[in-house]
């Protein structure tokens, strides 16, 4: 009975793949949320001004950064709970597709949000004089600072997981 248990949940991590197919399809809608803000940008050059300038290209730093997680976790992810990714014959892989753990992806996820959380705040900098208030970015300023501070946190963990190692080695 114990092994038909295990059996089956070792199984199971297969119903992760249609939120793999997903992310997959979410990758799409960034893509073609990207080429419209490029499309806008490159079609309204000569009539934006410099700060809207800027924030055209920050909201396209935006979703590239965005899409770079959807895709770091898509690979990890499916990577480190359903299969292995066969890289047979695939010399265009990045390296580190096959070979980011949890903690490794626990660091990109953190560092990710908190660069997205940082390009947002900027934006809102941006539009400031326009359409966001001081408690909007009061706020985007607490929220940045909440994910720098849970990222060095986690590094803190880390370094003393790795130093306690070290020294029971």
């Amino acid at each position: 009975m114990e092994r038909l248990i295990e059996r089956v949940i070792a199984v199971s991590r297969w119903a992760l793949v249609p939120f793999y197919l997903g992310l997959v399809v979410a990758l799409g809608t960034l893509f073609v949320a990207f080429l419209r803000e490029l499309w806008s940008a490159v079609s309204n050059a000569t009539s934006y001004s410099e700060h809207q300038a800027i924030v055209k290209v920050l909201s396209m730093v935006d979703l590239t950064l965005m899409a770079g997680l959807v895709v770091v976790v898509l690979f990890s992810g499916y990577e480190n709970l359903v299969s292995r990714l066969d890289q047979a014959g695939e010399r265009t892989w990045p390296e580190w597709m096959t070979q980011v753990d949890f903690g490794g992806l626990k660091k990109k996820l953190f560092a990710a949000m908190a660069a997205i959380s940082g390009v947002t705040m900027l934006k809102a900098l941006m539009k400031l004089e326009d359409t966001v208030s001081e408690s909007q970015l009061f706020w985007l300023v607490v929220i940045n600072l909440v994910f720098l501070a849970g990222y060095l946190l986690m590094a803190l963990a880390d370094w003393f997981a790795a130093r306690a190692k070290q020294m029971a080695d």
